[in-house]
Parts: C-alpha cells; structure tokens; sequence
C-alpha cells in the first residue's frame, strides 16, 4: 500500500512527533508531581536521556509511548501499512537502544520504571505503580 500523504507533507507531519514535553509526558510529571515527589527532567550525562531523574534515590522513569517503543501485546503497537520494512527496521532498533539505555543504567546503580502510554488510561493504577517503586529500597 502507498502512502497517502506526499513525501513533503509526510515530512512534515512527522517534524512535528516530539521528544520531549508529550502530552503523556507532561501527564506523568502532574501526577508524580502531586504525589510529592521532586525530580530532575532529561539528564543527557544519563544513558538514554531519561524523562524524570530522582538523583538523590538513583531512580529514573522513562514515559514510552506504545507505537515508537513497541509495548510487546499493546493495540498501539501497530505496524504502519506502507514502508513496512524501513518501519519494522527503525522501530525494532529503537526498542534495542532502550533496552541498551536500560541495562547502561541498571549497571551504573540506577533503577530504572518504564510507564507506558496505554497504562496512562488508569491513573490511579499509574499512581500506585510509582508510588511502590519510588518509595520501595534498593534491593
């Protein structure tokens, strides 16, 4: 199947995906933010640049969307139906790096919580899930 959108219209849609400040990012920082919890956003001496930083516990969080991360069993983790291969190629080195990201931190002391997109749907269930890994020891 062919795209729909011409490639300079597709450029530009896709110029506008952020990195950063997400709206499922920017929900996250509310909701640990009225938890009580203080953080630090985006350290790039950090492997994998995390979203939130709680330096003084060596915890980070990362907020991964389901599509661009590929949330294993998610229904946001589709295929898209042209390019298929450049698709399946970019998306499966994108979850390498974060797994990469992860095991980097876990070997400098770090803890590490993936919040995915669809968890966000429950916020309490998001809230309780933090909460316990923020407030629990290192192992």
């Amino acid at each position: 199947m062919s795209d729909t959108l011409s490639p300079k219209a597709r450029s530009e849609r896709m110029s506008r995906v952020k990195a950063k400040d997400t709206k499922p990012e920017m929900t996250l920082r509310r909701l640990v933010h009225g938890l009580g919890f203080r953080y630090r956003l985006h350290r790039r001496d950090l492997p994998g640049t995390p979203d939130l930083v709680f330096p003084g516990r060596k915890v980070v969080i990362f907020m991964h969307g389901c599509f661009w991360h590929r949330h294993p069993g998610c229904s946001l983790t589709r295929m898209p139906k042209s390019r298929v291969e450049f698709w399946r190629t970019k998306l499966e080195a994108n979850r390498e790096r974060d797994l990469r990201h992860q095991q980097a931190l876990a070997e400098l002391g770090w803890r590490v919580l993936v919040v995915w997109e669809c968890e966000l749907r429950d916020l309490d269930a998001v809230a309780g899930k933090v909460e316990a890994f923020l407030t629990q020891e290192e192992a």
